[in-house]
């Protein structure tokens, strides 16, 4: 019982400090704001609820005669009882019975295997590996995002919106007559599946893609998703190696099984599952994602300070490694990759800490990387012209120079006290679809553009 009154007092603290901090209330109308808000807290707790129903209930009753309360139920409620709020979706079936929970399971297993048969049907049908690889995350992708689409009962707008673009990029990737092998083939190989991931995105948030919550939200299940499916491919590599040891010591060679049906079907649908364990045990990461964050945040600072000397290192820009550009490209995705999840992870209330500066840090030692490299492409371009490469790499590091800037004077005013986390965070999730954007255009403008070469 104490801890559960711990954990109400916490609530409230959030509440009041996050209250207090808007300067138009007075100390004296918080408290009695706050004795209206326990009196509501105690009456719901009195009809049978826990702690956690009868402060969310609170808060939205409360929300109704106060505008701040209202902004702050709208802006965290759904993160700080997330789980709650999702039980009567979740676990109510259409005549309001509790669903079976085998039902999900079931569904996710089928979609599993669906993805593999896709996959295994693609291998037999494709004889060309480059279209092939133009195609999987064409094979994939529906199975991933018609579980989160069941799971969040989305309408008919939704899937239309998820559908049309669909096709288009299809009809792209397989219409064009690329050239084997060539730069816009290649090109439209890695960033179709960052339109694949938007889609994907829409089927998370539902008819909610407006909310800046939800796209982080989708942010924050992204790298979680992460975690989870390196966690199934560690472990499912680990039982794979002892199983095709064993097998080989008995002279059986399991590798034309493993390589022709056992990978088609585990690596698509190890997606579908890490999905659904996201889903299931988003409390779990939850609780780790600040201590991964803390931990590879400064790693990542050496790191690019590492990187930084490198590039300094090679001589004239123009000298410097095509593959060189390409690799620090890749770190700089990570590294914004870790800003994100790190923002997504952070608790919005939480005053400016260590973490917070360095943060900062990093985005400001990515943008000097960042520059250093705009200025080696630019050199490059100025001295052997242009290419579809060196036109995707010139766009992609603009892009990031823009999110970078922008993210990092919004660090910085927060941890001044000249903004609010907020700010930052609404910075991010509504800057993400310029990047989907730009991979449209890489896919469906550049191969024409560049004559299919």
């Amino acid at each position: 019982m104490m801890a559960h009154d711990d954990e109400l007092e916490a609530q409230v603290d959030r509440w009041r400090g996050y209250v207090l901090r808007r300067q138009v209330i007075s100390s004296a109308d918080v408290d009695e704001l706050e004795d209206h808000l326990r009196g509501q807290v105690a009456d719901l707790r009195a009809t049978g609820l826990d702690d956690d129903e009868a402060f969310l209930v609170a808060i939205k009753r409360l929300g109704n005669v106060d505008a701040v309360s209202r902004e702050y139920a709208r802006e965290h409620s759904d993160r700080l009882w997330k789980q709650l709020a999702l039980v009567p979706d979740s676990t109510l079936g259409a005549s309001g019975a509790p669903a079976p929970r085998w039902r999900e399971l079931a569904v996710v297993i089928a979609l599993a295997v669906g993805a593999g048969v896709a996959v295994r049907a693609g291998i037999a049908w494709f004889d060309d590996e480059g279209a092939l690889a133009r195609n999987v995350g064409l094979l994939v992708a529906p199975f991933l995002a018609a579980y989160l689409g069941w799971k969040r009962q989305v309408g008919v707008r939704t899937v239309a919106a998820i559908a049309v673009p669909f096709v288009v990029l299809a009809v792209a990737l397989n219409v064009y007559p690329f050239v084997p092998e060539g730069s816009t083939e290649v090109l439209a190989i890695i960033h179709a599946p960052v339109i694949l991931w938007l889609l994907v995105g829409l089927a998370y948030v539902a008819e909610s893609w407006r909310s800046d919550g939800r796209r982080m939200d989708f942010v924050r299940f992204t790298g979680e998703l992460a975690i989870y499916y390196t966690l199934l491919a560690l472990g499912g590599g680990v039982l794979l190696g002892l199983t095709a040891g064993v097998l080989q010591l008995v002279g059986i060679d399991p590798e034309p099984v493993i390589t022709e049906w056992v990978m088609p079907f585990a690596v698509p649908g190890a997606l579908v599952v890490a999905a659904w364990l996201v889903e299931a045990k988003q409390d779990v990461v939850e609780n780790i994602a600040p201590v991964l964050t803390r931990i590879f945040t400064p790693l990542t600072i050496v790191m690019l300070v590492a990187v930084l000397g490198a590039l300094i290192a090679s001589g004239g820009l123009v000298e410097v490694d095509r593959n060189l550009l390409i690799l620090m490209d890749a770190i700089l995705v990570l590294v914004l990759a870790l800003l994100l999840y790190s923002i997504s992870a952070r608790d919005p209330l939480a005053p400016p800490a260590l973490a917070d500066w360095l943060q900062l840090v990093m985005v400001v030692a990515a943008l000097a990387v960042d520059v250093v490299m705009l200025t080696a492409m630019l050199t490059r371009i100025a001295e052997f012209g242009t290419s579809p490469n060196k036109i995707a790499a010139l766009g992609l590091n603009l892009l990031l120079l823009v999110h970078l800037v922008v993210s990092a004077w919004r660090s910085a005013r927060f941890l001044r006290g000249h903004g609010t986390f907020s700010e930052l965070e609404r910075w991010q999730t509504r800057y993400l679809p310029v990047y989907a954007a730009w991979a449209a255009v890489v896919v469906i403008v550049f191969p024409p553009l560049f004559d299919f070469a």
